[in-house]
């Protein structure tokens, strides 16, 4: 199949005469902002972007890429650095108009549009003192995060994202309509608890909500020397402290801007973003030996609205920024991978950086067959990310990421976190997947048998039997 194949301009005057929302094409006012995605280094000219501001209108767009065989992707909130939400030629469909949440208080819920972004959704819960556990910029669409796993400053306490996913509405292949949840199509909410974007358009969730409203939170930040120092601590007290607390290592450069002391603007640093989400009387207790340790340039450790925290990185890392991620999944921080860790520490640019996330506690009492996402024995999610606004050092941010990747790998679980891979390969997808793999091809072969949902990390559809 043609993967650039241009829609037929019959069926493009149908699809705009089925749809509430616009369709765009190219040379039309608004297209070029519409194509635009997080990640600046992707450029694709879809041949149309149906803008949907309902289920009608994305199972009319559904049924228009499935009846001509067009190329199809999905944008939610446009943030993969992989940028699957575009493709050239074909149809998108654009879910960024259908951004609305209704919080259900009394049972602990909220429902969810497909278009939404974190912060849209924190919005919502925060003035009723609940959270769902998400990741860590506010301007991540809900969608891609969610399907991917989702994991974030609340993991360790609540679990990941598709942890707390209690239901989901999709349009399917033949642009029909299910609610996918554990007594309706069981399989389907099965494979879409990590499964990325193969089995539909999911234009709703319903999430779980846990209490939250202020946390205890910011990074505590030491000299980049102390990199192997302050790892070999942090594996060892990370996975036995309080599942109340979470906190994700970082090398990087500070802001030269506040709330950081200009004394500190520009230099390259190692740290960890801590957040302590329980009891606030147990709060100086819990974060005393995080205090204690070591020799920090920086504790910025203070109460933050829990909303104020999942933006605080927004302004650093606005859309068009050019963008290239490698990651791992970790069971433990070697002596071998702190060494890798001490080699690449220092960034090649201002923006970029490589995070270090723990997934235990609460993510660790899903079996890994109970959920898509496999790796339920990992202990350490691990992200290097290259960035840059100048198109000119895209190679450099690159080739660091790659380096560092490939030096620190032979000491990984072998799969990756979906959101955090680029276009590496189906081998990578299939390690990811790993026992789960099968299952999924399975059931993709059930709900789209002719790959309609293939722009993603690709789960073709099991050989028929």
């Amino acid at each position: 199949m043609d993967n650039h194949l241009e829609p037929p301009q019959a069926a493009l005057e149908a699809l705009q005469g089925a749809m509430r929302g616009r369709l765009l094409r190219p040379g039309q006012e608004g297209y070029d902002a519409a194509r635009a995605v997080w990640n600046g280094m992707i450029d694709r000219q879809p041949g149309a972007i149906a803008r949907c501001v309902d289920v009608a209108d994305v199972m009319a767009a559904v049924r228009t890429a499935s009846e001509h065989g067009l190329p199809l992707a999905v944008r939610g909130g446009g943030h993969s650095a992989s940028g699957q939400a575009i493709c050239d030629g074909g149809l998108v469909i654009d879910l960024s108009a259908m951004r609305g949440v209704r919080v259900e208080p009394t049972e602990g819920s909220v429902l969810v549009e497909g278009g939404c972004t974190l912060g849209d959704v924190d919005h919502a819960t925060h003035p009723f003192g609940l959270a769902t556990p998400f990741g860590i910029i506010s301007t991540s669409g809900v969608g891609g995060l969610s399907l991917g796993g989702g994991s974030g400053y609340l993991t360790r306490q609540y679990g990941l994202t598709i942890d707390n996913l209690l239901a989901a509405d999709v349009v399917l292949a033949d642009g029909s309509f299910v609610t996918a949840s554990a007594e309706s199509h069981p399989d389907l909410y099965w494979a879409l608890r990590g499964g990325g974007g193969n089995f539909g358009v999911v234009t709703a969730f319903r999430f779980r909500c846990h209490p939250v409203r202020n946390v205890m939170a910011g990074p505590v930040l030491y000299d980049l020397a102390d990199t192997g120092e302050v790892l070999r601590w942090f594996r060892e007290f990370m996975p036995a402290a309080p599942e109340t607390l979470n906190g994700f290592f970082m090398v990087g450069t500070v802001p030269p801007a506040p709330p950081f002391p200009e004394g500190l603007h520009g230099r390259h640093i190692c740290g960890i973003v801590w957040v302590y989400g329980g009891d606030p009387e147990a709060a100086e207790g819990t974060l005393a030996p995080v205090r204690a340790f070591g020799k920090p340039l920086l504790d910025g450790i203070h109460e933050v609205p829990f909303p104020a925290l999942q933006s605080v990185f927004d302004p650093l890392y606005p859309p068009g920024l050019h963008s290239y991620w490698r990651g791992d999944f970790f069971t433990e921080i070697t002596d071998e991978a702190i060494a890798v860790h001490e080699r690449f520490a220092e960034v090649p640019t201002p923006l970029s950086t490589m995070h270090l996330y723990p997934i235990d506690g609460a993510a660790h009492r899903v079996g890994s067959d109970e959920t898509a996402f496999r790796f339920r024995n990992a202990t350490w999610n691990a992200v290097m990310v290259g960035v840059d606004p100048d198109p000119a050092n895209a190679d450099r941010i690159r080739d660091w990421a790659v380096r560092y990747w490939e030096a620190l790998h032979p000491s990984s679980a072998g799969g990756a976190y979906v959101n955090f891979m680029m276009d590496e390969g189906h081998d990578r997808v299939r390690a990811t997947y790993g026992e789960n793999y099968s299952r999924l091809a399975r059931i993709k072969a059930r709900y789209d048998p002719h790959n309609l949902f293939r722009h993603n990390h690709n789960i073709p559809p099991a050989d028929p039997a």
